[in-house]
C-alpha cells in the first residue's frame, strides 16, 4: 500500500508542477457554499487542471483541501497546481463585476457598487463627492451624478469606493471624442450642459432613434426661452423613481424643477449612455417644440401647443381603444377557459 501512496504523491507531483501561467485568461466563478471538490470540477471544466480527482488529492496531501474563497475569479491558462491552490486559499484572482445601467442615477448606482465591492455606502457617497475629480471635470454640481459611465465593470478583489469611482470617470472621459469639444463651440454650450441634456434625454426615450428629435426639442425650447418641462427632472427632485407625474409633484420647490425653472436643471439627473450624449450633440434638424409618450414608448412630435393638445387627444384615443382591445381579449379567454372546464367536465361523466 506504500508504494501505491508514494506513487500517487510522485504523479501528483509531476502533475502540480506543470504550468506556467502564460496563456489566456480564464474566468470561472466559485458559488458560495460550494465544496471544494465542485471546485475542483469547475477547474477541470474550464480546462485549467486536467482531473478534478487528482487535483483533489493534491490539495488534500498539501492541506488546503477545506481552504476556499467563493467568488468569480480571472486566472491564466497554465497556472500550476500550487498556484491555483494558493488562489482558491487566498483569493487571488477574485474579481467584482457590476453592470451599471444607462439611465441610472447615483441613488441607483451607489447600491450596486457597495454590493459588488462590499464596501460602506458612506464611502461611496464621499467617492462621488471628490473634489478632485469634480475639479477636473470642470463640474460645479456637488456630485459626480451624470459622469459615472453606464458600462459593465470588472474590479479587482479589494477595490475601494474610490477606485471605483475613478475608474467609471475615466471610462466617461474615454468615451467623450475629441471632436465633441468643437462641437460645443458651434453650439454655445458647456460639456456641462450636454451631459445635463443627454442624461434628460436618456430618461425620456425608449426607442434609441427618437433621441436626436427629443434632444431638438428641448434645445427648441432653449433657445425660445420656454420651460423644459421634463418630467424626469421632477422625478428627480422628488427622489421618485420613473412613473407618473401628477399636478401636485408639478409645485415642487427645486432648481430641477423644469416647469417652474426656465433652462436647464443644475446637472444631470442621470448617467447617459453614449447614444444620448451623441443625441444630445447632434439633434435631429426639426421645428417640434412639443412631444407626447404612447403607452409603448414612442412619441408624437408636434410643433405647436394647439397641435400638442391634439396629439395628447389621439395619444389618449388610442390608449383607451387598446385597453378596450386588452378587456375584450380578457374577457373572451376567461370565457374560453370557462367552456374548456365544463367540456371536461362532461366529458368525465359520460359513461
Amino acid at each position: 500500500m506504500r508504494w501505491r501512496r508514494a506513487l500517487v504523491v510522485a504523479l501528483v507531483a509531476i502533475a502540480a508542477a506543470c504550468g506556467g501561467a502564460t496563456g489566456p485568461e480564464v474566468r470561472l466563478t466559485i458559488r458560495k457554499g460550494s465544496s471544494f471538490r465542485e471546485a475542483a470540477e469547475s477547474l477541470a471544466a474550464h480546462r485549467l487542471v486536467r482531473s478534478a480527482r487528482v487535483f483533489g488529492i493534491y490539495a488534500k496531501l498539501r492541506g488546503h483541501d477545506r481552504s476556499l474563497r467563493y467568488g468569480t475569479y480571472v486566472l491564466r491558462d497554465g497556472m500550476s497546481w500550487e498556484q491555483l491552490l494558493e488562489a482558491l486559499r487566498a483569493g487571488r484572482g477574485i474579481v467584482h463585476q457590476v453592470t451599471i445601467p444607462e439611465g441610472y442615477p447615483i441613488s441607483q448606482i451607489a447600491p450596486l457598487l457597495a454590493d459588488a465591492l462590499d464596501v460602506p455606502a458612506e464611502s461611496l457617497d464621499a467617492a462621488v463627492r471628490d473634489t478632485a475629480l469634480l475639479h477636473r471635470l470642470d463640474v460645479p454640481t456637488p456630485t459626480l451624478e451624470g459622469y459615472l459611465f453606464p458600462d459593465t465593470y470588472i474590479f479587482p478583489d479589494h477595490a475601494t469606493a474610490r477606485e471605483a469611482v475613478r475608474v467609471m470617470v475615466e471610462r466617461f472621459e474615454k468615451e467623450w471624442k475629441p471632436e465633441y469639444d468643437a462641437r460645443l463651440r458651434a453650439m454655445a454650450l458647456s460639456r456641462h450642459d450636454i451631459v445635463t441634456l443627454a442624461s434628460i434625454v436618456e430618461k425620456e426615450v425608449r426607442r434609441r432613434e427618437e433621441g436626436p428629435v427629443v434632444a431638438a426639442v428641448y434645445l427648441n425650447r432653449l433657445k425660445a426661452h420656454i420651460p423644459l418641462q421634463a418630467d424626469p427632472t421632477v422625478q428627480y427632485a422628488l427622489g421618485k423613481k420613473p412613473g407618473r407625474v401628477y399636478f401636485r409633484d408639478l409645485r415642487v420647490n427645486s432648481p430641477y424643477n423644469t416647469y417652474k425653472v426656465t433652462g436647464l436643471p443644475p446637472g444631470p439627473i442621470a448617467s447617459p449612455g453614449a447614444a444620448s450624449i451623441r443625441a444630445a450633440l447632434y439633434p435631429a434638424k426639426v421645428p417640434y417644440r412639443y412631444f407626447v409618450a404612447h403607452p409603448d414608448g414612442h412619441h408624437e412630435f408636434r410643433r405647436t401647443y394647439a397641435e400638442h393638445l391634439e396629439a395628447i387627444k389621439l395619444v389618449r384615443g388610442v390608449a383607451r381603444a387598446d385597453s378596450i382591445k386588452a378587456e375584450a381579449a380578457a374577457r373572451a379567454a376567461e370565457r374560453d377557459s370557462a367552456l374548456r372546464a365544463v367540456g371536461l367536465k362532461d366529458s368525465v361523466r359520460r359513461p
